[in-house]
């Protein structure tokens, strides 16, 4: 059964809560008021989000409406592979702890609001800034893109396509406004919603991993039901790994983990805290979500024991909300995949459009700019960034924004070695890293064209298979290439330029 219906209940319910997110989200301009004519207060809040608010930014930022849709559909397609996305958000955390409040309070003292002004104030070169920068923006785009590809499917569900008002409508009224109070609030926008969007997103799994496994019988039915849809299927799925699985899971879910606080909409987020002390206690809390996550991905059994049959896998997890809820709650529920897309693309927007701003147009366009003129390029950039995404969706096939996310993480842990080797030494020069990036960039992409843009390179050894995660190959060729070229740097070029840190910076990031 599809699932796809029609109900105006349904529609009215979504869009009682759409049109209160809008509102919330022109209020937050007038939420811990600043002067969003500067760009750390528009762009980062002024760090000065607390721990609550810190915690509901980052669980907004990082499980997003694709995550929500995408993590089940893999396991409605292949079973126990999908869970993947369970270790990577435990592993990530420790990695927050350690990392990220030396990043803040490097930043703070210097004024920096991206990576790449950190990059750019510890190595002294605009061309390694440069290559951060690149790297976060080429990266952020599809997965702004995959943000409305996760709103179409919930539009699909509600059978708005009966309408005759064509599939593109409701996401370019939606974008706009979406566009419209990022433009006017900044980041207080999504910060503020995130505490909405969270509370029905947790709601809403509640309540589907209580009431529709009572529906299918059970836990036990659940399981029993899918692990039968597998044997039927054959080949690499089941509701347990495949010995061939073990290495591309595991490497999955640490070159995962490694990436995920690199994007900018990440940084973003972390830095707009308030305190060092802030991200670590966020650091000690956030992998509650990661609970939520796992209880999410086992919609994609349910899926399979409710016989819930779709031509594309995106669509499981709407269709077993239509099957299994009334129309109203059905509402709610899409209403709640609908805000996990929005918040997580505004603030991926407004985290692109610092990049921009500040280390592609303020170093090679325009060095002169007054903060007021930053701040509005950076607003328009953030236009410009959502408009580019919502072209990908209505003119390019699906497929191919998932293809260039799945890039995004190989390219991100390219800057790896520069920003998070950056905030313990300085011994890796410059010039060696950019040369480094450059090799896991290529290497990396070559290796995912090769493979048809799928994320693993499967090596044979005899009878014995073992896929590793393009990312963690790429970056192992970049650190080989950073350290053999800093000795040759160091020696074409004695004097390296200045680092504009001091080591007390890290210290009071340690001690804060």
């Amino acid at each position: 059964m599809s699932g796809i219906r029609f109900d105006g209940t349904a529609l009215g319910v979504f869009a009682f809560f759409f049109l209160l997110v809008t509102v919330l989200g022109f209020f937050a301009a007038r939420w811990r008021r600043g002067d969003l004519s500067q760009l750390h207060e528009w762009g980062l809040g002024g760090r000065r989000f607390g721990a609550f608010v810190t915690w509901f930014l980052l669980g907004g930022d990082l499980y997003t409406a694709y995550t929500l849709i995408a993590v089940p559909a893999l396991v409605y397609a292949v079973g126990a592979y999908g869970f993947f996305a369970m270790p990577y958000t435990v592993f990530v955390y420790p990695i927050v702890f350690l990392t990220m409040p030396r990043l803040w309070n490097v930043c703070r003292k210097h004024g920096w609001i991206t990576s790449a002004d950190f990059v750019e104030g510890r190595y002294g070169s605009r061309g390694l800034a440069l290559a951060v920068a690149v790297t976060g923006v080429l990266a952020t785009m599809p997965y702004i893109a995959l943000q409305l590809v996760g709103l179409e499917k919930v539009f699909e569900a509600m059978g708005l396509g009966t309408l005759g008002i064509g599939r593109e409508t409701p996401l370019i009224i939606a974008f706009v406004i979406l566009a419209l109070y990022t433009y006017s609030s900044g980041l207080r926008a999504p910060a503020l919603i995130a505490f909405v969007k969270d509370a029905m997103l947790y709601i809403t799994v509640i309540a589907a991993v209580v009431i529709i496994p009572i529906k299918l019988g059970g836990y036990g039915a659940v399981f029993d039901a899918a692990e039968k849809v597998f044997a039927a299927k054959g080949g690499d799925t089941g509701v347990l790994l495949k010995p061939d699985q073990y290495w591309s899971f595991a490497t999955l879910a640490l070159g995962s983990a490694f990436a995920l606080f690199l994007y900018p909409h990440a940084t973003t987020a972390t830095l707009s805290a308030n305190g060092p002390g802030t991200i670590r206690r966020n650091a000690v809390w956030l992998p509650a979500y990661s609970i939520m996550l796992g209880l999410v991905a086992l919609l994609g059994y349910m899926a399979l024991a409710a016989h819930v049959d779709v031509k594309d896998g995106s669509m499981a997890v709407p269709a077993l909300i239509n099957a299994s809820f009334p129309p109203w709650f059905a509402g709610f529920c899409f209403a709640a995949i609908a805000l996990g897309a929005l918040v997580p693309a505004a603030i991926m927007s407004i985290g692109a459009a610092n990049l921009f701003t500040r280390n592609i147009w303020r170093a090679y366009v325009n060095d002169k700019m007054t903060n007021t003129q930053e701040s509005r390029i950076a607003k328009n950039i953030s236009l410009l960034v959502k408009f580019g995404a919502l072209l990908a969706v209505l003119y390019l096939p699906t497929k191919f924004a998932i293809d260039l996310q799945l890039l995004g993480g190989i390219w991100m842990l390219q800057i790896f070695p520069a920003v998070i080797c950056g905030l313990y030494t300085r011994w890796l020069r410059a010039s060696a890293l950019l040369a480094g990036w450059l090799a896991g960039m290529v290497l990396g992409s070559a290796l995912a064209w090769q493979q048809g843009l799928k994320p693993v390179y499967t090596f044979v050894f005899g009878d014995a298979h073992y896929g590793i995660y393009i990312g963690l190959l790429a970056l192992v060729m970049n650190f080989v290439v950073s350290i053999l070229a800093t000795p040759v740097a160091a020696r074409l070029k004695r004097e390296s330029r200045p680092d504009r840190t001091q080591a007390i910076d890290y210290q009071d990031a340690a001690a804060g």
